[in-house]
C-alpha cells in the first residue's frame, strides 16, 4: 500500500520541535509526500484512499545516521573487557588488537559472513528510526577488501528499506604489510584503490582519518586531490586527539563535514562556517574512550557552523547502534538542547552527507519516509535512556518496521 492517509498523528515535519501540526495527517502517493496538513483540511480528492491510523503518535522524518562503520567482521568485546582489568590499549595492539585485529577479521570474512554480521546492525537501526544511513569502509586496507565492504555496503541498501551512501575511507590506518611507508600506502590509496572503486560505482564519498596515530595534513591533502579528481566530495575525521588543523584544511576543499573535533580551535571553527562545512559530533566515541576534552559547541553556536550527531558504529569506540542514545549523550555529555539534537540526526545530518534536498524533512515532493514514535512529546526522544520508542517506520510510502511485528 503506497497511496494511504496516515492521520491520528503529530507532525513534526522539519526536525523542528517549535514547528509541528497537531492533529495532523500525510498523504503519501506512488512513495512519496503528497500532502501534508490538518486532518480538517485534507483535501477531498484524497477521501477515497485507504486510511492508517497512527494512534496519536508524533511523527518525524525518518532519522539520518550520518557517520558509521556499520561493515566490519568480529567485534572487541574481549579487548574492552581487558582493558577494564588494567591492560593497556598498547600492550593489546602489541598482541595483535586494536584497529589491526578488525582488519585481520575483515579480510578473512567472505562477502555473506560479512553482510550477514553488518546486517544485523543494519537491522537495530531500521528499528529505532533510521531511513538513511552512510557506511565508511577502512577495515580492508588493501584494495579487495575495501572492494569487499564497499559491496556489502551497497547489497545492505538493496536488501533493505534504508538508504545506503558508501564512505571510502581506505586512509583509515596504515596496515601493517605498510609499516614505516606511510607515504607509499596514500600513494596506494589515491592511484590503485579510489580509481578503481570509483569505477566501480561503489564510492559517494571520500574520507580520511587525520591525526597523529592516522595521517598528517600532506597525506590528507594528497587523498583530498585524488577524491577531486573523480568529482567525489570529501570529508574528514578531524581534531578528535590533537589539533592539527583538520578541519581548516578539509574546509579549503569545501569538505561535507568534519567529524569528532574535540580539540577544533576558533580558526578551525570559522574555516568550517566559510566553507558551509557540517560539524558531526560523536558523543558514542567521546563516552566510550572517556575523552574528557568536550568539541568546542559555543564556538560552533557562535559561529553559526550546522552540527550534526551520529553513532559512529565501529567495533573498538562506539559499538552502538542507537540514534536516540546519542542523543541523550548529546544532551548529558555536550550540554545539546532538544532542538539542536532532532535536527542533528534529520535535516543536518543530511546536509552532512550533501543529501538535503532528499532526506532529513517531511514535504510535498519529497520521498515518503518518517518515523513514528510512541511518545507524548518529542523532548522524550532526547530524555529516554535505552527504552524503545520507535512505533514504525515508514520508507518510500510503506511501514518498513512496526514495532512487536
Amino acid at each position: 500500500m503506497t497511496d494511504t492517509v496516515w492521520h491520528n498523528l503529530h507532525l513534526c515535519p522539519d526536525g523542528d520541535p517549535g514547528q509541528v501540526v497537531r492533529d495532523a495527517a500525510i498523504v503519501t502517493q506512488d512513495g512519496r509526500i503528497a500532502w501534508i496538513g490538518l486532518l480538517t483540511e485534507l483535501p477531498g480528492n484524497y477521501a477515497t484512499l485507504p486510511r492508517q491510523d497512527l494512534n496519536g503518535h508524533w511523527v518525524t522524518p525518518g532519522l539520518v545516521d550520518c557517520h558509521t562503520h556499520l561493515v566490519y567482521a568480529g567485534d572487541r568485546a574481549d579487548e574492552f573487557a581487558q582493558r577494564l582489568a588494567g591492560v593497556s590499549y598498547e600492550e593489546i595492539a602489541r598482541r595483535g588488537g586494536g584497529i589491526l585485529s578488525t582488519v585481520r577479521a575483515t579480510r578473512e570474512a567472505n562477502e555473506a559472513t560479512l553482510f550477514a554480521q553488518s546486517a544485523k546492525r543494519l537491522e537495530a537501526m531500521l528499528a529505532q528510526g533510521v531511513t538513511a544511513v552512510e557506511i565508511k569502509s577502512g577495515y580492508g586496507l588493501d584494495l579487495d577488501s575495501e572492494r569487499k565492504m564497499l559491496r556489502v555496503a551497497r547489497q545492505l541498501g538493496e536488501r533493505y528499506p534504508v538508504t545506503v551512501y558508501t564512505t571510502f575511507l581506505g586512509a583509515h590506518a596504515l596496515p601493517k604489510e605498510y609499516a614505516g611507508r606511510a607515504d607509499d600506502y596514500i600513494t596506494e590509496v589515491c592511484e590503485q584503490m579510489l580509481p578503481a572503486l570509483a569505477a566501480e560505482n561503489l564510492v559517494d564519498a571520500v574520507d580520511v582519518f587525520c591525526e597523529g596515530i592516522g595521517f598528517s595534513l600532506a597525506q590528507s591533502q594528497r587523498v583530498f586531490e585524488a577524491a577531486e579528481r573523480h568529482g567525489l566530495p570529501v570529508k574528514m575525521h578531524a581534531e578528535q586527539l590533537s589539533n592539527l588543523g583538520g578541519a581548516a584544511l578539509a574546509a579549503k576543499h569545501h569538505a561535507l563535514s568534519s567529524d569528532h573535533l574535540e580539540f577544533l580551535d576558533e580558526a578551525g571553527v570559522i574555516a568550517m562556517r566559510d566553507a558551509g562545512s557540517v560539524a558531526v559530533l560523536l558523543p558514542g566515541a567521546y563516552y566510550f574512550i572517556r575523552e574528557t576534552q568536550l568539541p568546542p559547541i559555543a564556538l560552533l553556536r557562535q559561529h553559526g557552523v550546522p552540527i550534526a550527531i551520529s553513532t559512529d558504529c565501529n567495533p573498538g569506540t562506539s559499538p552502538s547502534t542507537s540514534l536516540p542514545l546519542m542523543m541523550n549523550m548529546g544532551a548529558t555529555l555536550f550540554r545539546m538542547t532538544v532542538p539542536e539534537l532532532l535536527a542533528g540526526v534529520t535535516t543536518v545530518a543530511a546536509q552532512a552527507l550533501g543529501k538535503a534536498e532528499e532526506h532529513g524533512r517531511i514535504a510535498v515532493g519529497r520521498s515518503a519516509d518518517f518515523a513514528v514514535w510512541n511518545v507524548s512529546n518529542l523532548a522524550e526522544l532526547v530524555y529516554w535512556i535505552g527504552r524503545p520508542l520507535c512505533e514504525r517506520v515508514v520508507r518510500h510510502g510503506k511501514t518498513a518496521y512496526l514495532a512487536g511485528a
